[in-house]
């Protein structure tokens, strides 16, 4: 096994294996994994901070097994943050009830990851504050999931609904495609519409998770031949799944700027309303993006997940 040793921003590393595929399709190897994510590091690890990462690694690459990671690993840097959540029984939680979750917050913590495979990351919509303590979320998520033949062109039409329905409530969404098959809608929720869920209560849940599953239901009900708030899936063929269920303080979403763990190495990747305008118009207007071009998105126009 080749192994180098590195040093980012003063925490020395032993980096193994750059150039194993990762991406069979692609050719992408694990030293082209790592640049990616140095590289968009500056615009991720400000959606990672003070959020625990459950991690998705792939170790033989995306042509092999997966496995789910929310627990730090053995041999964890102790420079590595890492938070102690209470569970009621997750997977993965073990005896003690407890899950310890690394919180990515800088480089070198964000390059250990990746060099562990960890391809996806995804977390929480609620933060840890300074002192380790649960916060309130801060915000709204609605994943739009396309069922065959459906796919990104009905997702654009269906994210302009919820958008709407959205600000009728007063929140502004922001939309970012999954990198996998839909779209994700994010809104942040006003500081007077959060309650403390004292580490995994019902009352932040409940409200964002209320206004989430009543715009699904309310475009379910206008539009039944293109919207589905039921999570049957065969019930979701042709149609957009509007999961408001990812509101749970115990579920995640792959965080924006994350890589996917699917045939080409494609990221969870903001967009502008425009750009889902026009996917709603043209079926062919939009695409899941690679990393290459997600870079170039950044150089372009910086971080465009901004939520107000």
């Amino acid at each position: 096994m080749s192994e180098v040793a590195v040093d980012v921003e003063g925490r020395r590393l032993v980096i193994s294996n750059l150039d194993k595929v990762l991406y069979p399709r692609t050719g992408t190897t694990k030293g082209e994994v790592l640049n990616y994510y140095a590289q968009i590091a500056p615009v991720l690890l400000p959606h990672l901070a003070e959020r625990c990462v459950t991690r998705i690694r792939w170790p033989h690459g995306v042509a092999d097994k997966s496995f789910f990671e929310k627990n730090v690993p053995h041999r964890t840097p102790s420079w590595v943050r890492t938070v102690e959540v209470p569970t009621t029984g997750s997977r993965g939680s073990g005896s003690s009830g407890v899950l310890r979750f690394p919180v990515v917050e800088d480089l070198a913590t964000l390059t250990w990851l990746a060099n562990l495979a960890a391809l996806e990351l995804h977390v929480h919509q609620w933060q840890v504050g300074p002192g380790d303590e649960i916060l309130a979320p801060d915000r709204l998520v609605i994943d739009l999931d396309p069922g065959e033949p459906a796919g990104l062109h009905e997702c654009a039409q269906v994210a302009l609904m919820v958008r709407e329905a959205l600000a009728e409530r007063g929140l502004e969404a922001v939309p970012v495609t999954s990198g996998s098959k839909g779209l994700h809608l994010y809104a942040a929720l006003p500081d007077d519409t959060r309650v403390d869920s004292a580490g995994g209560g019902s009352g932040e849940e409940e409200q964002s998770t209320r206004i989430a599953r009543e715009v699904a239901e309310l475009l379910q009900a206008a539009h039944p031949r293109l919207v589905t708030a039921t999570m049957t899936k065969s019930r979701r063929g042709g149609k957009v799944f509007l999961d408001w269920s990812q509101n749970s303080t115990s579920k995640t979403t792959v965080s924006p700027y994350s890589l996917r763990g699917r045939e080409r190495p494609t990221v969870a990747t903001p967009l502008t309303w425009d750009e889902v305008t026009e996917a709603s118009e043209d079926p062919l207007a939009l695409d899941q993006f690679g990393f290459e071009e997600v870079l170039a998105r950044v150089d372009q126009h910086g971080d465009l997940f901004v939520l107000d």
